[in-house]
């Protein structure tokens, strides 16, 4: 579908799921090829990078573990600024190599606030992957040491990501339009 209603707001496709899927692809072997030997432990990012880490973990071919943190500084369209912690870090990730799987990097603050709080537990390393960033809303300067796709800062649904908790079960991705 070319169009997409979610609430009060109508989208238009603007990443199709071909698209996403090579990009998810690309950044798994990287990640792989990078951390081969190292058992990594990625920690996603929920609710959003649900469905990105899903397909990303399929994708990356050696032994690694996964765990769930759950923050949040969203409502409705905006970012509020104010970073929740809702569910914290359930494994022990000293001298561990950690990949943060985040669906989308806007802002860049909850990324440098969850670098922060990880640090203080001694991993061996932090890497930082996202399925989308946008470098024209970012307010600080954070690593992505993999990207799979830059976005302009417009605010999009699907493929998990959501507005107002609708709209992430689509295999493609939606911009807004605007009225």
């Amino acid at each position: 579908m070319d169009t997409l209603q979610v609430l009060d707001k109508t989208f238009r496709i603007s990443i199709p799921e071909a698209t996403i899927k090579r990009e998810v692809s690309r950044v798994a072997k990287e990640i792989a090829n990078d951390l081969n030997g190292k058992e990594p432990l990625f920690l996603p990012v929920l609710n959003g990078s649900f469905v990105f880490a899903a397909d990303l973990l399929r994708e990356v071919n050696i032994p690694c573990e996964v765990s769930f943190i759950k923050l949040t500084s969203y409502q409705g369209t905006q970012s509020t600024g104010e970073i929740r912690e809702v569910i914290g870090l359930a494994k022990d990730i000293t001298d561990r190599h950690v990949v943060i799987v985040e669906d989308i990097i806007d802002s860049g603050l909850t990324m440098a606030h969850m670098i922060e709080t990880l640090k203080a537990h001694n991993p061996a390393s932090i890497k930082v992957c996202t399925l989308l960033v946008k470098p024209g809303a970012l307010k600080v300067k954070i690593p992505i040491d993999y990207c799979c796709m830059e976005i302009p800062n417009e605010f999009i649904v699907g493929y998990g990501l959501d507005y107002d908790g609708f709209g992430r079960n689509t295999r493609d991705i939606y911009t807004v339009i605007e009225s």
